[in-house]
């Protein structure tokens, strides 16, 4: 097991590792940098000639990977920004196709730590969830201003939670008498609605889940890397993407599909990568990992409508 950075174990590494190695010469891109993991174990088996792009919307983990990843910082390019915007990027900075882009779509155990953050139910504190604090929208304010069947959808559609109709019903109506601010106000509202635990999931997992989605616009953010992906590999080069729920891996299952079919891509991956059960059990985050990855072919992107792809 890679060994955790700043607190947090990264997922998949030796998979990753095994996966984009071979084609890292010099220049990969991690979208997410996090607290830099996966980049330092990286860095430990690519050519000392490679250079890093890494991006992050948080800045306090882009400065906290920078910090990580001092051995290897004169060869460190940090940018904080959304990878949904990775063609600007690449674009503004003169960077050329790279051999490699890594996404972890997760979120790193120091933010979730952060009741500050309000991305955790056992946390008491503000109902915020901006990973990207310089977003105007909090979950709060979602919470507060939708209307009862807007709030249904977003709950159902982002994280399929079944009670989604009953949840958003008991959160009109205890907003009535105050509005709601903090992650405990909304945990227990959640909780009453479902009618407690069921399994393993605690009954606010995926209301939670669902208003992250929102506030940080993640499914769009990943269409739009997923389309800007092909132009920024060089032929050869690979992408590989770890989703943590089945929304996030139907994209990029689906996205990497399509441009298979047109040729642009060749899957690496038929199925998944998952934790084995080492990983599973030394760090049970890893278990709702999903890896895919892809490599790009010799297609020119002249030759594919953007429309299909």
């Amino acid at each position: 097991m890679n060994q955790p950075t700043g607190g947090h174990w990264p997922v998949l590494v030796r998979d990753v590792e095994t996966w984009l190695t071979p084609v890292i010469e010099r220049r990969w891109i991690d979208c997410t940098i996090g607290l830099g993991g996966h980049a330092r174990a990286l860095f430990e088996r690519a050519p000392a000639v490679v250079r890093l792009l890494a991006l992050d919307v948080d800045e306090e983990n882009l400065a906290a990977a920078i910090s990580n990843l001092d051995a290897y910082r004169d060869r460190v390019d940090a940018v904080c920004g959304n990878f949904r915007d990775l063609g600007d990027i690449l674009s503004r900075h003169g960077i050329e196709p790279a051999d490699a882009i890594l996404a972890d779509l997760g979120f790193s155990s120091n933010q979730v730590a952060d009741p500050g953050r309000g991305l955790s139910f056992e946390l008491d504190g503000p109902l915020d969830m901006r990973l990207d604090r310089t977003l105007r929208t909090t979950a709060a304010d979602l919470v507060n201003r939708l209307g009862e069947k807007q709030l249904a959808d977003l709950l159902y559609f982002e994280s399929q939670e079944p009670f989604s109709r009953r949840i958003s019903k008991l959160i009109c109506r205890a907003r009535r008498d105050a509005r709601i601010t903090t992650t405990s106000q909304l945990a227990a509202i959640v909780t009453r609605a479902v009618g407690g635990r069921r399994g393993r999931l605690h009954p606010a997992t995926r209301t939670f889940l669902a208003l992250r989605a929102a506030v940080n616009r993640e499914g769009e953010a990943l269409d739009e890397l997923l389309a800007a992906a092909p132009a920024a590999l060089r032929p050869g080069g690979r992408i590989a993407i770890i989703s943590f729920h089945s929304g996030e891996d139907r994209r990029v299952k689906e996205s990497f599909r399509r441009n298979a079919r047109l040729g642009v891509y060749r899957l690496l991956t038929r199925s998944p990568v998952t934790a084995d059960d080492e990983e599973a059990s030394a760090n049970p985050r890893s278990r709702s990992a999903k890896l895919r990855v892809a490599e790009r072919t010799d297609v020119p992107l002249s030759e594919v409508s953007a429309e299909t792809r």
